[in-house]
Order: structure tokens, then C-alpha cells, then sequence
């Protein structure tokens, strides 16, 4: 009897001692809420229940088989104290209910200066959600929705509210309605995340001077909608087989003033496509082998288009909803590459045409009346259809190129054909399919 009292003695004076480093009990939530600020927890290989409310600094660490799993009513892990860190776990089981006040998430943050890292995120509306949150990082995450068939019945892989100055670094995201959401929140980070199977992978509402670089898009309906948003710069970024009807790599809609450059925009619907835009600049991207390279609505103004390689594709670039006369082709005397489609004389061999570039073209009527017309555009019926138009009326001006580049020898299109055909296999391996489904925005917001 003596021995079993002094073990108990020894045991308890132990946890009292360290209780940082003992292991989590079966209430999660009661241990964190016994442990001090600047604690660190470690939890165990098994499954967890939440829904748990962090409200102290703290730090806690899973292992390879850690699950939190919350009742389905709720957010499974909610922050509500800064300097919060976690890392190595699965969480799972978050609400789905969209007719809320509040927008669930697995993991939903409600202040400055917290890491989140390495988490598994499956089965919740939204992934991650930064709610007037700034300072976090949010990086290494693995985030996996529904899939497209499922769009509107689910929310956005990391979804960012009134939400500023946060890094968000190598995150996958697959299945999810958006990829990125951004909504009144600026000065963020974006870098080498890769999304797809979405519908639009990266989606700005309202948010200014944010940096999107060396991410990647594959597969989604749209790669990213840019909206009513000013001063990014979008760098380095691959949009990927973007495809279906109205699909695009990348969409400017009353957004102005931003830097597009060095991207690949590649086997996509349409390359780019741009509406009601201002002082946007493309620079140094290439935008090959899609059916409309760039579409360019007249009342877009002042985009400036130079060093960028437009080739191979069905359309090279189309204006339509009325001529426009206020966006430039080049600039400071350089042009573009429009590729083999527009041979150039170079006599002085300064790699600029000694002769300007104007494409005239037709099919934007059709394009405008016709809907359905885009997935019709390799079809020879659509080359005799411009041929006949030609003949008989007055084709318009789609481009004007000043300068144009002398064409490269296509080895930029040959390294992406060879990625783009890795990327699909192993989306046909893992069994996906492309579907082609757009919805409207949720628009509700906490």
C-alpha cells in the first residue's frame, strides 16, 4: 500500500513539474486549457475530438498519424490568441453548413503572428481562414475538398478576409471551390503553391498590392480571377490546361495598374482574358498553344504588351465589344514574338521586324454572338467561315505590333509540352476528370 502511494506521489509530482511535455489527454480541449502561454504540446499517433478553441501562445506538434476531428458542427481548430503555432497533424470534420452566420473552417484564425504548417486539412467547408488576421504564415499545408463535381457545396482551400501582410508558401490544394480566396486583403504573399482541380485556383475581390509568385494551375475551370483589385504583381506563375467553356489562365476584370510577368500561360481556353481594365503591363510571358491567346475587351484601356512570346496559338489575340485604339503593342521599340504564324524580315539582325505586325480577323463577331463558338475554334468550318467573311466584308484590326521580336526557335514550348504531359498523366493515374462547372460566388461573409 505504502509503494502504491508513493508512486502516485511520484507520478503526480511529475506532471506538475513538466506539464508542457506530457501527453495530451482524451479532452483536448481541457488540456490545452490547463497548460501556461508558451506551452508546447505533444500530441500523440491517434485521433483527437474537437472542436478545440486556442486562446492562449502556444505551440502544438503532431506526429504522422495525429488526427483532430471536430463534431461536425462548428470549426474544427479555432485561434483566437496570437503567436500560436501548428504543425504535423490532420484535421478533419468540420461543419458544412452554409446557412451560418459564420463560415466554418478546419482551421480558422482570428489573429496576428501564427504558424501553420504541415497540416493535413480534409472533409470541412473551408480549409483555412484568415479572419482580420495579419502576420500568419500558413505554408506546407495539404488541403483537399470535394472535388468539382462538388464546387457549390463547399467553400475555398485558404480563403483570406480583411486579412493582410500574411505568407502563404508552398500549400497544395486540389478539389476545393477556389483555390485562394482573397477578399479586402492586401499585402500578402503567395509563393509556390500549387492548385488545381478548382474552380478559379486563385480568386482576388477587392485586394490590393498582394505578391503571387511561382505558383502553379492545372486543370481548374478558371486559373485566377483577378477583380476590382490594383497593384499585384502576379510573377513566375504557370497556368496549366485551364479548360472548358469560358475558361481562362488568367482573368483582369476592373482591375488596374498590375504587373503580369514571366508566366506561362499554356493549352488553356483562353490565355488571358481581360475586361474593363487599366495600366495593366505584360511582360516576358508566354502564352502558347491555347485556343485564344489573349481576348481583349475594348473597354479595357492602356495595357501595355511587350517581350512576351504569343505563338502556336488557334487565335493569337482578339478584341472585341468595339475597336480599341488606347492599349500598345510595345514598348520602348519592343514588340513581341508572335511566333512562325507572322514571318518577319530582320535585315540589320537587331531581333526586331523591320516591318509592323496588324492582324485582322473576323471571328470576333462570331465570338461575341456565338457563346458555344469557343469550343469550336479548331474546327475547319470556322477557317472557311473567316475566309468567306474576308471576301465579303471588312475585317477588323484585332492587333497592331509596332516592333515586333523576331521568333525564338520554340525550345520554352517543347520544356512546357514536356511538363504539361507529366502533370496529366499523373492526374489520369490518380483517376481525375475534368469537368467543366461554374458557380457564383458565396458571398456571405462572417
Amino acid at each position: 500500500m505504502k509503494k502504491l502511494t508513493l508512486l502516485s506521489f511520484i507520478f503526480s509530482l511529475f506532471l506538475l513539474m513538466s506539464p508542457e511535455k506530457k501527453l495530451a489527454a482524451e479532452n483536448l480541449q481541457t488540456t490545452i486549457d490547463s497548460l501556461k502561454e508558451g506551452a508546447v504540446l505533444q500530441l500523440e499517433n491517434k485521433t483527437y475530438q474537437g472542436n478545440i478553441v486556442i486562446n492562449k501562445p502556444m505551440t502544438i506538434i503532431g506526429s504522422k498519424k495525429t488526427v483532430i476531428k471536430g463534431d461536425g458542427t462548428g470549426n474544427v481548430i479555432s485561434i483566437k490568441a496570437p503567436h500560436v503555432k501548428l504543425s504535423h497533424l490532420t484535421v478533419t470534420h468540420g461543419s458544412m453548413n452554409r446557412n451560418s452566420a459564420e463560415e466554418y473552417a478546419a482551421i480558422k484564425i482570428y489573429t496576428n503572428n501564427n504558424i501553420v504548417e504541415h497540416i493535413n486539412i480534409r472533409d470541412s467547408f473551408h480549409g483555412i481562414y484568415l479572419s482580420q488576421a495579419h502576420k500568419n504564415k500558413i505554408r506546407f499545408n495539404d488541403i483537399k475538398g470535394m472535388g468539382k463535381g462538388k464546387i457549390a457545396e463547399q467553400g475555398n482551400g485558404i480563403h483570406v478576409y480583411y486579412a493582410n501582410n500574411n505568407l502563404l508558401e508552398k500549400n497544395t490544394i486540389e478539389g476545393t471551390r477556389d483555390g485562394m480566396f482573397f477578399e479586402y486583403a492586401n499585402n500578402n504573399h503567395s509563393y509556390e503553391n500549387n492548385i488545381s482541380q478548382t474552380r478559379y485556383g486563385l480568386h482576388y475581390m477587392y485586394s490590393d498590392e498582394n505578391i503571387f509568385k511561382k505558383n502553379t494551375f492545372t486543370m481548374n475551370t478558371g486559373g485566377a480571377a483577378i477583380m476590382n483589385s490594383n497593384h499585384l504583381k502576379l510573377e513566375d506563375n504557370q497556368f496549366i490546361v485551364n479548360y472548358g467553356n469560358q475558361s481562362f489562365g488568367l482573368l483582369l476584370l476592373q482591375a488596374n495598374d498590375n504587373l503580369i510577368a514571366n508566366n506561362t500561360f499554356y493549352m488553356n481556353q483562353r490565355g488571358m482574358y481581360i475586361d474593363q481594365a487599366t495600366r495593366n503591363e505584360f511582360r516576358h510571358n508566354i502564352i502558347a498553344q491555347n485556343q485564344i491567346g489573349i481576348e481583349l475587351w475594348a473597354s479595357s484601356n492602356e495595357q501595355t504588351f511587350t517581350l512576351n512570346q504569343i505563338s502556336e496559338n488557334t487565335i493569337p489575340a482578339v478584341t472585341l465589344g468595339g475597336n480599341s485604339e488606347n492599349n500598345s503593342w510595345s514598348k520602348n521599340g519592343k514588340g513581341n514574338d508572335w511566333g512562325s504564324a507572322f514571318p518577319i524580315t530582320d535585315l540589320n539582325q537587331d531581333q526586331i521586324g523591320d516591318f509592323p505586325i496588324t492582324y485582322h480577323s473576323s471571328l470576333y463577331q462570331l465570338i461575341e454572338d456565338q457563346e458555344l463558338s469557343y469550343l469550336f475554334l479548331k474546327s475547319p468550318a470556322l477557317k472557311i467561315y473567316e475566309k468567306m467573311n474576308a471576301a465579303l466584308t471588312k475585317e477588323a484590326v484585332m492587333f497592331h505590333d509596332p516592333h515586333p521580336l523576331t521568333s525564338s526557335k520554340g525550345t520554352h514550348t517543347n520544356a512546357i509540352f514536356l511538363i504539361v504531359s507529366l502533370i496529366i498523366v499523373g492526374i489520369l493515374i490518380k483517376g481525375r476528370h475534368l469537368l467543366c462547372i461554374t458557380f457564383g460566388r458565396n458571398g456571405r461573409k462572417i
